[in-house]
Order: C-alpha cells, then structure tokens, then sequence
C-alpha cells in the first residue's frame, strides 16, 4: 500500500545538493549507477564505492560526458567479504571530514548458494551483513554531520521474507535462491527502522530511511541464472524486463528521495506509487507488519554486530 496523498517523486524533484557527499554502493551499474548520475547533474559529491575498479571507472568516465564538471571519487568495496569492508571504510574517513548520505544501494539477487570469505550465506552477507557493518563504520562520521542520513534498500520481496534465527545461513534447510534474497531484503528494513529508533533515542540528527525500486530492468535479474548457467532463465528474464519492468532511471526515483527529500523522516520507506509498486513516481510506501517487528529487529541487530564484529556506539 502507499500514502494516496502523496503525489510523487521523480528526478526531476531531486533539489540542487552542491557541497554535499553522498558514498552510493554498486553505483557502477543499474540504480546505483543512475542514482550517481542524477546527484551529480546536482552538483554533489559523489563517492562510487564498487568491487570492480575497471568497472567503475566506465561508470566515472559515462558520467563526466553527461556532467563534465562531475564531482566523482571512487572506493574499492566488496561487501561480501569484511576486510574490503573495513578497508573501505577506512579510506573514506582517511580523506573526508564530513558525509550528508550513504547509500546502502548495492545487492546481489535469487544466486544460487555460495559462501563469503566469511562462511556467511552470500545474499544475507552482502545485501544486509555488508551493508550493516559499513553504516557501522562510518557512523561516527555521519553523526558528526548535521542533518545526515542511511538510504537502504529493500526490495518488494521482503513480504515474502522470514527471518530464522536457528539458520540465517541456509546450512539447515533446503537453500532457495529467491527465498534467501527475500531473507536479506527483510533484514534491510529491520535495520533501517532499528537504527532510526537507536538515532531518535540518542537525539541524533542523523536519520535512516528505506526505499524499494519496484520492479526495475537491470542486470541484477540476470546473474542469478548466468551463474546457474540458464540459457532458458536468462531469455525469460530478459523478456519479462523487456516486457513489465519499468526503467532502471524510473527505477531509481524511490532511493533519490529517500536521499535527498528535504521533507523526509526517520523510518520513511519510499517506492513506486503504481501497479501495485512495481512502477511509477516514488511515494510513501507501508512495509510488511514483520518489517515493522521492534523485537526481531533488535535480535537482528544483536546477532549482526556479533558475526561481523562491528558495534555500533549509541
């Protein structure tokens, strides 16, 4: 369900942010790439964190010919392993004072079963573990901002999602590619809504928000059943983008308002106000009532700062 009085979101709406930063994850493709184009046609600094230093320089080097006076900077970031997490980190608090936005942007998508440098499930690892121990790391940097705030990503798919405590990993049941992306994407909001509550109760002007594309043509679709080597799955996925999925620029519109709208709050959860979310301008939208669930949120929280050794200090 989404707010009918809320009129919508698209690029265009998103205000002029020069001098602000903004670190974007997986910003070399899809709607990190599209998110870093638009803030950077606004003037803001943009920092590119992606695994892939190849890659992301075609996505530096495709936005300057848009934007020539683009304010760009690239950071290596693998978040499914710790160390590169750390490591980036590290890099971006060695040579910046402040940072307005990160945006938890990055994700992998229904793959088939693989382990991290961390024997963590792959999906859970990178699309919330990652995500968690980065915002972490750089929490100090973004409470000594005024005004900052954590974009999260989540997907239509988390009402779809359960969280076992017994078996975050899939070592127990039967491992199901799109049941554990549904897992992660879960776990994305229940971080975001806990961090708000942990910032609102600490009296921080830092806020944490969320936000889904709706169903959005990229080449996440794709990767799952490149890696199960499915010639058949990729020509469905490709007809089924080509076909119902709105563009990856559309796509990006929830994740720009959730960074940028001067009116958002705390706990917002922003995304597509058509077709039953799967497209159109970014509204106000209503998460699942388990993404709302304070109690498995904060064993959620308790369990991610123990497998990734990060705490966070508030």
């Amino acid at each position: 369900m989404v707010d009918g009085d809320d009129r919508g979101w698209t690029a265009k709406e998103v205000p002029e942010q020069a001098g602000r930063t903004f670190l974007i994850t997986g910003a070399n493709t899809g709607l990190g790439f599209q998110t870093a184009r638009v803030l950077a046609r606004r003037k803001a600094n943009v920092v590119l964190a992606c695994r892939d230093a190849t890659r992301v320089q075609h996505a530096l080097d495709a936005i300057r010919v848009e934007t020539p006076d683009a304010r760009l900077e690239l950071v290596l970031l693998d978040l499914a392993d710790l160390a590169s997490v750390r490591s980036c980190a590290a890099a971006f608090v060695s040579t910046h004072d402040r940072l307005e936005v990160l945006v938890n942007n990055a994700g992998v998508m229904a793959i088939p079963y693989r382990e991290t440098p961390d024997h963590f499930e792959t999906q859970f690892a990178t699309n919330h573990l990652g995500h968690f121990a980065l915002t972490g790391l750089l929490l100090p940097l973004l409470l000594a901002t005024p005004g900052s705030r954590v974009v999260t990503l989540s997907s239509l798919y988390h009402k779809r999602g359960t969280i076992d405590f017994a078996d975050l990993f899939f070592q127990r049941r039967s491992y199901k590619p799109w049941g554990a992306y549904s897992h992660s994407k879960l776990a994305n909001l229940l971080f975001t809504f806990e961090l708000d509550r942990r910032l609102r109760r600490r009296g921080a002007s830092t806020i944490a928000v969320a936000a889904h594309p709706g169903y959005a043509a990229t080449e996440l679709q794709s990767r799952g059943p490149a890696m199960r080597h499915s010639k058949a799955g990729l020509v469905l996925m490709g007809i089924a983008n080509t076909l119902f999925a709105q563009s990856a620029e559309a796509g990006a519109w929830p994740e720009l308002r959730a960074a940028t709208d001067p009116g958002a709050h705390g706990g917002d959860y922003f995304g597509p106000g058509a077709l039953m979310e799967t497209r159109g301008r970014a509204v106000r939208a209503r998460p699942s009532a388990a993404a709302r669930d304070e109690q498995v949120a904060a064993r959620l929280w308790d369990v991610s700062e123990s497998l990734t050794g990060v705490q966070y200090r508030l």
